[in-house]
C-alpha cells in the first residue's frame, strides 16, 4: 500500500531545508515531486497523513473507510503529480481532493451510515484526555455527562447539511481559516463566514443543555 510504503527511512531521505533553516512551502515540494523525487511525495504523505485520516473519520464515521479513503487521497496527488500547478496552496488543493473523495463516499453510504459512538479510548475532542485515563479533577457522573456532550455534539455535526458540516469540520477540527475553507468549497469568503455563523448557531441552539 502507499501509505504503508513511506517509512522513517524514507522522509529520512528527504530534507526540506533551504537557506535560513525554513523548510519551502508545500507546493514547492509538490513541484519536486511532479518532476520526479519520490522521497519528496512521501514527505508530503507522512506530514499529512494523520490530518487527512482525521478529516475522513470523522466525515465517515468508519476508522476502515477513513484510512480507505486517505489512501485514496493520496493516490490521486499521486496520479496528478504531472499536472499539478502551484496557483494555489498545497493544503487547498489536497482538502479539495480530500473533501470530493468524503462527499462522493458520503452519497455512496448514506443508507448505511454507522452509530455515532464515542470510544472509550479516543480522546476528548477539546482536552484531549481519554476516558481509559480520565481527568483526575472529574468524578465518575461528571465523566459520563462529558461523554454524553460529545457524543451529542457528534451527532449534531452529522445532522447539519453537508456544507455546513464540512466547514464545521475544517475550521473546529482541522484549524482551516476562512480563506482556506472558502478555497476548498469553492466559495466567496463572505460566503464561507456565512455557511459557518448558520452551522454554529445551529448548533448552539440544538446543544444548549450541554454548553
Amino acid at each position: 500500500m502507499l501509505m504503508a510504503a513511506t517509512t522513517t527511512q524514507a522522509s529520512a531521505a528527504f530534507s526540506p531545508v533551504v537557506a535560513g533553516g525554513e523548510p519551502p512551502p508545500d507546493a514547492q515540494i509538490m513541484l519536486r515531486v511532479k518532476a520526479g523525487d519520490q522521497s519528496a511525495f512521501d514527505y508530503l504523505v507522512q506530514k499529512y497523513r494523520r490530518p487527512i485520516v482525521s478529516f475522513m473519520y470523522r466525515m465517515a464515521r468508519n476508522a476502515s473507510a477513513a484510512e480507505d479513503l486517505a489512501q485514496e487521497v493520496f493516490l490521486r496527488v499521486y496520479r496528478s503529480r504531472e499536472s499539478y500547478e502551484a496557483s494555489a496552496k498545497f493544503t487547498t488543493w489536497l482538502y479539495r481532493i480530500a473533501t470530493n473523495l468524503a462527499v462522493n463516499h458520503a452519497r455512496d453510504t448514506r443508507h448505511e451510515r454507522p452509530e455515532v459512538t464515542v470510544s472509550l479510548d479516543e480522546p476528548d475532542e477539546e482536552t484531549g484526555n481519554t476516558f481509559e485515563v480520565p481527568d483526575g479533577n472529574l468524578n465518575a457522573e461528571q465523566l459520563m455527562v462529558r461523554r454524553e456532550r460529545m457524543l451529542a455534539i457528534r451527532r449534531k455535526v452529522d445532522a447539519l447539511p453537508q456544507q455546513q458540516r464540512l466547514a464545521v469540520i475544517m475550521h473546529k477540527y482541522q484549524q482551516m481559516d476562512y480563506k482556506q475553507i472558502a478555497e476548498v468549497l469553492k466559495r466567496s469568503e463572505s460566503a464561507t463566514k456565512s455557511l459557518l455563523f448558520r452551522a454554529y448557531e445551529t448548533l448552539r441552539e440544538q446543544l444548549r443543555e450541554y454548553l
